[in-house]
């Protein structure tokens, strides 16, 4: 008897902690490029060979650029801190800008800004992203070319 009104507290205080996390209202977040791009994910994840510079930050002269491509990502926030659950949403859309300019034949992004939930934020040192109860959500856009 005594493990049955255990297991209902414990069954109480879950259902009832459960949906405010799932429910917990959006909040836009700013992280530093430069500690992502650092970041052991990053280092990972992302080739030497291809460069990536936000809108506004100088480069040297990229020709054949494309159109712009967006790549819009999320990752679980649950276990993690909201910057790594961010981090692992902006790595995961370079990644894809990444995956863009190999089938292009380009090594580099540039023009990179923020764009989630049509909310556009440019910054050549930060990205956006925005924060729920259980997920981070990073978009950019951005073009490819060749130096």
């Amino acid at each position: 008897m005594r493990s049955l009104a255990v297991f209902s507290v414990f069954t109480f205080f879950i259902v009832s902690w459960l949906p405010k996390q799932g429910l917990a209202e959006d909040a836009w977040e700013y992280f530093s490029v430069q500690d992502a791009l650092n970041s052991p994910l990053a280092q990972e994840k992302l080739e030497s060979g291809i460069e990536f510079y936000m809108k506004g930050q100088p480069h040297a002269k990229v020709d054949n650029i494309t159109r712009e491509y967006t790549a819009n990502k999320r990752s679980r926030k649950f276990g993690r801190s909201t910057e790594e659950a961010c981090q692992t949403a902006f790595i995961s859309a370079l990644m894809s800008f990444q995956d863009r300019a190999h089938k292009e034949g380009c090594d580099t992004v540039v023009d990179l800004y923020s764009i989630t939930k049509d909310k556009e934020f440019e910054s050549i040192d930060q990205y956006s992203c925005l924060v729920g109860g259980m997920v981070a959500n990073v978009a950019l856009r951005g073009k490819v070319g060749k130096r």
